[in-house]
């Protein structure tokens, strides 16, 4: 992003540099005459980027005060020293605390996000294994696949190695981009999430048989607040960008194809995690 002070406040322009090539009268070859520079003005989104990152910070700190109380209540519930529960009881409580794990998930995330935004990611590598995390990722998918009456075709290699990663930061990866394929597929469609071992890394293949991207937007879709022109979808223009910053500080790589009417292919490289790792 480019910074400029203008109207008395800090103003910010997305930067792209165009060439001029024309032909001259009487030749058939083309000659470079110069650049047009296009500055496209972000500031609206950079400023409402920054109130968000502040809301997720305060409401994700103040959420976990009263999460944690929460925990601690079923905990004490589930002790018999306590009082016994009869099966419907104990049928609730386990609801309960499923939800609370869940809320305790998303508040985590929302920090995570509030890392990126802020410059300051924090990782936790480990080894771990990748088919929960597909799990995970369907299952919070799992109302708008049915929603939309999306199937999904899975294919897991067998015998997959552990990955050197985040485990949470690579579940709202995955979970994006499925999320994301779901939106722009038509109801009925088909997205195909196919997982094998290539070299030293896991590659994680996200396809969907939307509308697809222009050729002419395929290497600016990474960048922060940028939305491909006339979408109709809605969206920050930051899940992607969160992504790859996310994957490229595990080590690994995001990468995307895509045909104009026919679909998108999202590629997400994993480090195998080595013997020493895993031990």
């Amino acid at each position: 992003l480019v910074q400029i002070f203008a109207y008395e406040k800090d103003n910010y322009f997305e930067l792209e540099v165009i060439d001029i090539n024309v032909v001259p009268t009487g030749e058939e070859s083309s000659q470079f005459i110069g650049q047009f520079i296009l500055l496209k003005n972000v500031t609206s989104f950079k400023e409402r980027d920054v109130a968000k990152t502040n809301f997720i910070g305060t409401v994700s700190h103040e959420l976990k005060t009263p999460i944690a109380s929460i925990r601690m209540g079923i905990q004490l519930l589930e002790n018999k020293r306590i009082g016994t529960l009869n099966e419907e009881q104990k049928d609730l409580l386990e609801g309960i605390a499923d939800d609370t794990e869940r809320l305790l998930k998303i508040t985590g995330e929302l920090l995570d996000i509030g890392q990126v935004e802020s410059g300051t990611i924090q990782m936790k590598l480990n080894p771990a294994a990748i088919g929960p995390i597909i799990d995970y990722a369907l299952l919070a998918n799992r109302s708008m696949l049915d929603q939309k009456q999306i199937h999904i075709a899975l294919e897991l290699e067998e015998d997959l190695p552990m990955v050197f990663i985040d485990n949470e930061k690579t579940a709202w990866v995955l979970t994006n981009l499925v999320s994301n394929a779901i939106r722009y597929s038509d109801e009925g469609g088909t997205i195909s999430l196919a997982v094998k071992r290539i070299g030293a890394r896991v590659l994680l293949r996200v396809e969907d048989q939307g509308q697809g991207i222009p050729v002419q937007y395929l290497a600016k879709i990474f960048d922060r607040y940028f939305r491909v022109p006339g979408s109709t979808k809605g969206g920050t223009g930051l899940g992607l960008s969160i992504s790859k910053e996310f994957i490229e500080s595990m080590g690994g790589e995001i990468d995307v194809q895509s045909v104009f009417g026919t679909g998108s292919i999202f590629f997400v490289y994993l480090p195998i995690a080595s013997l020493k790792q895993s031990t």
